[in-house]
Order: structure tokens, then C-alpha cells, then sequence
């Protein structure tokens, strides 16, 4: 094993790890987090109600992260893995014989889908999405198409440095098939680093917009548009657990820590810290030689 392999698979057993932790817990999640609630064991801390303590309703934290993983994961892997894909559409048609013209179309029409402001996207589509479609998937999909000219232009930008139609033709002239140049020697070799890591943040950026869509939901006392009346988002822990920070501070800036649900910051900095671990596993597990 070369040592640059070895220096990768840390990351990627770390990764693969946090991600299947994901996959279980939204597995796990319980389907209505109403049917928890428990007056008695009201805003206890996480020494009180391992691991994360309880909310004002008396329902650990933990089924809230649990919906949270629920709500994110799949709608963000799908997006990672359609970015991931027009990424290779983009450096294979660079360095395909025959297909600038393709290329040339494919660019002109990212260019124009770039150009869209992408809040604005967002918030139109969220805002159309019938209140029965309450989930994250439509608004991860248009996430995905808003990212892809970006992806796609460093795609081709990373295969015509290593000379586009010139490399395949050289390796197909040393007697390479098709099949070994352009997935093997193209994709895998060196578009390998630029996928992964495009896919990543756009799984990730997913992540991140399912938690401001619905922290501002949250503040706003509006339905969720990401999820369900009976699930809670990790918006949910960060909003409770800065509400709780920001009482103490202005009012009893001596008792902070007695504040109830201040602990549901630990929370929500376990979880977002475990995500930020994985998206940065796997793109240093497939970083360029």
C-alpha cells in the first residue's frame, strides 16, 4: 500500500463510519416525535437524560437529532450523487473525440442556469411546493441543478488541463480500451478529487439549507416546508439551545448555566461537528496523487 493510500484510509473509514452512524440513526428515528412527550422529565440535562438531555415537552434531544439525520440524509446524498454525476458528464465530453459541440451547448445552458440567483430559486420553489409535499427532496433536486454549472465548468476545466481529446487519443494509441481511458484513466485518476469533493459540498450545502430554511421557519412560528408537523429538524436543537443563550445573557447573565435547554446547543454542535467531520473525510480521502 503506497503511503498516500495509507494516509487516505483513516479518513475514509472515519467518514464511512459517520455516515453510516447517519444512516442508522434515520433509520431509528422515531416517526412521530409527539406521541414522546413526558411533562415529568421536562429540561433535564444531559447528565440527567444521557446523551443530550430533554426539551420544555420532555422529549430527549436525541429523537430530535435522530428526525434531523432522517430528514437530511437522503435528500442530500441524492443531491451529492447528481452533481456528482454531471461533473463526470462535463470532463468526459471534454476529452471525448467529437463532442466540442456538446460541450460547447452544455456550457452556454450552465451559464444560464448560473446566472440565477439561488435564494431566490430556493424560496419560489419552497414557496409553490404544496404544504402536503412537506419534504426536503424537491428543494435539495433544484439545489443540485443550481450547483451544477459550477461543478461542471471545474470538471472540464481539471480534463482539458491534462490535454482533453490529445490524452485520450495518446492513451488509446498505447493500445488503452475506451472503457480503461475514460473511467479509469480520466475519472478515476484525475477527476476522481474534483467529483468527490463537489459532490460533498453539495451535500453538505443541502445540509446546511434544510437548517436555515427551517431555524427561520422555527423563529417565524410557520408549518415546515422540509418536513412534517411531527418531526423536529436540527434547526429545532439550534433554535431552542441560542433562544435558551440569549435569555440567559439579557436576563440572568449569572445563572446562565441554569438556564433550561442551553444544552441543546451541545447538541446541535455534536451533530453539525460529526457532518463537518465527514465532509471533510471523504474529500481528503480523495484528494489527488
Amino acid at each position: 500500500m503506497r503511503a498516500e493510500d495509507s494516509q487516505r484510509m483513516p479518513w475514509l473509514a472515519v467518514s464511512g463510519l459517520v455516515l453510516a452512524g447517519l444512516g442508522v440513526a434515520a433509520f431509528l428515528a422515531p416517526d412521530n416525535i409527539q406521541a414522546l412527550h413526558n411533562h415529568e422529565m421536562a429540561n433535564l440535562g444531559p447528565l440527567q437524560a444521557p446523551p443530550f438531555g430533554t426539551d420544555s415537552r420532555g422529549i430527549g434531544l436525541h429523537y430530535c437529532a435522530m428526525q434531523g439525520a432522517k430528514i437530511v440524509l437522503v435528500p442530500s446524498l441524492v443531491a451529492g450523487v447528481m452533481v456528482m454525476g454531471f461533473a463526470v458528464v462535463a470532463g468526459l465530453l471534454r476529452c471525448s473525440v467529437g463532442g466540442g459541440g456538446l460541450d460547447n451547448a452544455i456550457q452556454v445552458a450552465s451559464e444560464l442556469l448560473g446566472a440565477l440567483p439561488r435564494m431566490v430559486v430556493i424560496l419560489v420553489v419552497a414557496t409553490l411546493l404544496p404544504k402536503e409535499w412537506s419534504s426536503l427532496m424537491p428543494i435539495a433536486l433544484t439545489w443540485a441543478l443550481l450547483a451544477a454549472p459550477g461543478v461542471m465548468d471545474e470538471a472540464a476545466t481539471t480534463a482539458g488541463r491534462l490535454g482533453g481529446e490529445r490524452f485520450v487519443e495518446a492513451l488509446r494509441a498505447h493500445g488503452f480500451s475506451g472503457i480503461r481511458t475514460y473511467l479509469y484513466h480520466v475519472v478515476w485518476l484525475n477527476l476522481r478529487s474534483v467529483i468527490v469533493r463537489q459532490g460533498v459540498e453539495v451535500m453538505m450545502q443541502v445540509v446546511y439549507l434544510e437548517i436555515a430554511l427551517s431555524y427561520m421557519i422555527e423563529a417565524a412560528d410557520w408549518p415546515p416546508i422540509t418536513h412534517s408537523n411531527s418531526t423536529e429538524s436540527w434547526a429545532y436543537l439550534l433554535y431552542i439551545g441560542f433562544k435558551a443563550l440569549m435569555d440567559g445573557l439579557v436576563l440572568h447573565p449569572s445563572m446562565l448555566t441554569a438556564q433550561p435547554l442551553y444544552h441543546a446547543l451541545y447538541a446541535s454542535v455534536v451533530v453539525l461537528g460529526m457532518m463537518a467531520l465527514m465532509g471533510q473525510g471523504f474529500k481528503r480521502a480523495a484528494r489527488a496523487r
